[in-house]
């Protein structure tokens, strides 16, 4: 194995880059290839756009000369980071064995009842990956593993399974596999009945499957190679190669993606078809697999749909004339709109998130002020109840619940002080039982240690933002206390507030945690959404900011000791704030952030690109090519002082391209004007998600937990 320093000095030297071991590292320099854009007549200079690599490059057994010239940066900014960051490596271990240690190795996840067998994950003691296990219902059962993870992500520098569905008799097992951490499934199977892998196996697709009622067909997606769009629905016969396979749907419009699921009924397959403004639905008899696909209803602009099944209904939620979501139900026979039933109205403050069917029992999943709320009601009658929550900040949901005759919800629910709990609920007696609790090996922890409270802050237009905020108890709100303000904003998805044992290494040395709940998520319903996207998407970066000015204002912190992170489209958010009020900020944590907008937008060979057109608009129309150009956080970098920085990506990202952030960090560097922090760490193995493994990806936090305690001058 070659040495450290040897590793270093061919990265740097690769870059011209002078080092010199006992003197500080100087940080790498990227080379500038200049290369102009012009669009609407604007032309723009990108200096760093030879960092891009297509996949057949990166793949390539010989790497090519740019190959190599970008692989060679970005283990010199790693180099870079692991000298600048050294002085750190104890607390980093300290972090880690922290972080794991709360955590309980030989942890097992609560059955769940399918078909007449128990289902559930296992992990042995110091075991990276679970054991997929099942068992009989039947008294005195033995446990049949299913999938032995440990063994199958053994040597590999990524391993991930996507999901598993077993075939209706209960003998055949499909599941997907992810060796590369683009999330590109090949499908494998499995006869449980024997315990031999049979032959079968299919390549590119998005790692889900879903078995007719026959045992031998069954259905998957596969993904375009080259965008990974979700395009192509196929049929399967069990024993058949790959090629035989029938071509039942393909998705034409290149803005949407495609699915295949089964309704909870199991009586139909269905093929969704979705974009952010719209959706279509076609179902077959899920004991006909080779019959005609029939349409709930042709896609319509701005209008979202999904559909379940119950008697002789299709139940539908809806947004048509209902922002907020509604539910109808629709005779299966004949599915089109005139001839649906409204069975929950509309409501201006309530969103409708989801619903789960029982044979029994609706189950409805709401979010109102901003929480989640669970609503059951009885088919037979008008009578209904709420779960009652009573945290100030808390995030509850429906659980896994595959099975249709039963009186039994299992939620989960979990505040930002109370760990993670499972709960079994009679839907009629209104009993519940915990089915397990998150455990925190820590004989000193205590949710009674820790404070939640639900504040607002009020924006530049007069909007109340809410912020979800955690602290240990003790923690005084001087302005000294170092705050960590973490925020998302995009694509509805809600940051709700819920706990993590990770977080208490920074709890437990005063730090206070904050969820900004901004506009751009769905957490104040559907219009918060609206409100955040497309030509208002710059109220997202404005509700952070401002979160963060009102709680340096009220004295939480100051902004000597104001951190925020994001990742991803929340690293858009960390690239446009700190550009937006560098001052505001003492640190910031971006990972994989989305900060080319305008170049990646224009390119529809990019992965996500033309399903994201409804976000974040089309930069070939003026109108938003002017708008996402006024925020895109790559284009607005100036010649200023920046906040300390640091930056996680991962080479084989197929969400955000590693060569994102790699621009970012060297147009960053070139520019800035003062001696601040600005890092970059480039997992070389892996993708959007991360590491690999039940530990591994911890490695990264401890790592960005050192460098904010570092920035406090917090060593231990």
């Amino acid at each position: 194995m070659r040495n450290i320093q040897t590793i270093i000095c061919t990265a740097l030297l690769s870059l011209g880059c002078a080092y010199t071991f006992g003197q500080e590292m100087k940080a790498p320099s990227a080379k500038k290839d200049p290369h102009l854009m012009t669009e609407h007549g604007n032309t723009r200079l990108d200096n760093y756009f030879w960092m891009r690599l297509s996949d057949e490059q990166k793949e390539a057994e010989n790497p090519d000369e740019r190959t190599k010239d970008v692989v060679d940066y970005l283990n010199a900014e790693n180099a870079y980071l692991d000298a600048s960051m050294a002085h750190t490596k104890t607390l980093q271990t300290k972090l880690f064995e922290e972080i794991t240690g709360r955590i309980k190795q030989d942890d097992e996840s609560v059955p769940v009842k399918k078909n007449g067998y128990f289902y559930y994950t296992r992990f042995d003691k110091g075991k990276d990956y679970p054991y997929y296990c099942r068992k009989n219902a039947k008294p005195n059962s033995t446990e049949e593993i299913m999938l032995d993870g440990p063994v199958m992500g053994e040597g590999q520098s990524y391993f991930s399974i996507g999901s598993y569905q077993v075939s209706e008799n209960n003998q055949y097992l499909v599941y997907g596999v992810d060796l590369v951490s683009r999330r590109q499934y090949t499908l494998h199977f499995k006869d449980l009945k024997s315990g031999k892998m049979l032959a079968d196996k299919i390549e590119n697709t998005t790692g889900n499957a879903v078995w007719a009622n026959d045992n031998k067909t069954l259905f998957y997606t596969k993904k375009d190679p080259i965008t990974l769009r979700s395009a192509y629905i196929y049929k399967h016969i069990l024993g058949t190669d790959q090629k035989e396979d029938e071509l039942v749907y393909i998705e034409k419009d290149e803005t949407f993606g495609c699915g295949v699921y089964k309704s909870k009924s199991g009586a139909y397959i269905m093929i969704g078809s979705y974009q952010t403004l719209s959706s279509e639905v076609r179902y077959i008899d899920a004991n006909k697999p080779s019959g005609t696909w029939k349409v709930i209803l042709p896609r319509e602009r701005n209008h979202e749909y999904s559909v379940d099944h119950y008697g002789k209904y299709f139940y539908i939620t809806t947004n048509d004339n209902a922002k907020n979501f509604k539910l109808v139900k629709a005779p299966v026979e004949n599915p089109e709109k005139k001839k649906w039933v409204e069975v929950i109205a509309h409501r201006n403050n309530v969103l409708l998130e989801g619903i789960e069917i029982f044979k029994n029992f609706l189950v409805v999943s709401e979010r109102k002020n901003g929480l989640n709320a669970i609503r059951i009601m009885e088919w037979e009658s008008n009578n209904e109840h709420y779960l009652p929550f009573n945290d100030p900040a808390y995030m509850a949901y429906t659980n896994s619940n595959p099975e249709y005759d039963t009186e039994v919800l299992r939620y989960t629910y979990t505040s930002m002080t109370t760990p993670s709990t499972v709960y079994d609920y009679n839907m009629n007696s209104k009993e519940q039982k915990v089915m397990k609790q998150q455990e925190v090996m820590d004989e000193s922890f205590s949710p009674d240690n820790y404070v939640c409270e639900r504040i607002y802050a009020t924006a530049r237009d007069g909007v109340k933002v809410p912020m979800s905020i955690v602290y240990r108890k003790g923690t005084k709100k001087d302005g000294q206390a170092p705050l960590l303000l973490y925020g998302y904003g995009s694509y509805g998805y809600s940051i709700d507030p819920s706990f993590s044992s990770v977080r208490l290494s920074l709890l437990d040395r005063g730090f206070i945690y904050v969820i900004a709940h901004i506009r751009g998520s769905q957490t104040m319903g559907r219009q918060w959404y609206e409100d955040g996207k497309l030509l208002k998407k710059k109220n997202t970066f404005n509700d952070f900011i401002d979160c963060g000015k009102w709680l340096v204002e009220n004295k939480y912190t100051s902004s000597d000791h104001l951190y925020a992170q994001g990742g991803s489209a929340g690293g858009l958010l960390m690239g446009a704030i700190i550009n937006m009020e560098p001052d505001l900020w003492n640190g910031v944590i971006a990972g994989v952030p989305f900060v080319d907008v305008i170049s990646t937008m224009w390119d529809e060979s990019i992965p996500l690109t033309t399903g994201e057109f409804d976000e974040w608009g089309n930069p070939k129309d003026e109108e938003y090519y002017n708008y996402i150009l006024s925020y895109s956080p790559y284009d607005n970098i100036q010649a200023m002082e920046y906040p300390n920085l640091l930056i996680t990506t991962g080479y084989w990202d197929s969400q955000v391209q590693y060569w994102e952030p790699a621009k970012w960090i060297a147009k960053l560097r070139d520019m800035k004007t003062d001696d601040n922090n600005l890092f970059m760490y480039c997992n070389m193995d892996v993708g959007h998600g991360g590491a690999s493994g039940r530990f591994e990806r911890y490695k990264e936090v401890a790592l960005e937990y050192a460098f904010l305690l570092d920035l406090e001058g917090i060593s231990e």
